[in-house]
């Protein structure tokens, strides 16, 4: 039985394929997909969606939102910050993160919004 989600037939738009192909050589799709790997963690994406609220967190204060250990929290905001989505401040004894710009932001909210206009699927 064929899926009626598939092509039945083979057509393809040349002209398309070949623009879409182009931009895409320009891109670096690898680097996004570590952006979307990073986010696709539980805890991190939690922490994100928690700076995406406050403009500043201290680890202590992330730790106790997601519900984790103060080294768990900072293991994952280190890696948000190695990937370029999240930045860190040192204050006397306190480290404070924030994420890495308005981009990130969008990203995470707008993520969360479509998460509730989208039916669950089960």
């Amino acid at each position: 039985m064929m899926s009626k989600d598939v092509c039945e037939t083979t057509c393809i738009d040349e002209e398309k394929v070949i623009r879409v192909q182009n931009n895409l050589s320009e891109q670096n799709p690898l680097e996004v997909a570590k952006i979307f790997k990073a986010l696709s963690d539980d805890t991190r994406i939690k922490i994100a969606y928690a700076l995406s609220l406050e403009e500043k967190l201290c680890v202590c204060d992330v730790a106790n939102i997601v519900g984790s250990t103060t080294a768990t929290a900072s293991h994952h905001l280190r890696l948000l910050k190695n990937l370029g989505l999240a930045n860190y401040r040192k204050e006397g004894k306190l480290v404070y993160y924030s994420l890495d710009d308005e981009h990130v932001k969008q990203l995470i909210l707008l993520a969360f919004a479509h998460h509730k206009e989208v039916p669950e699927v089960g």
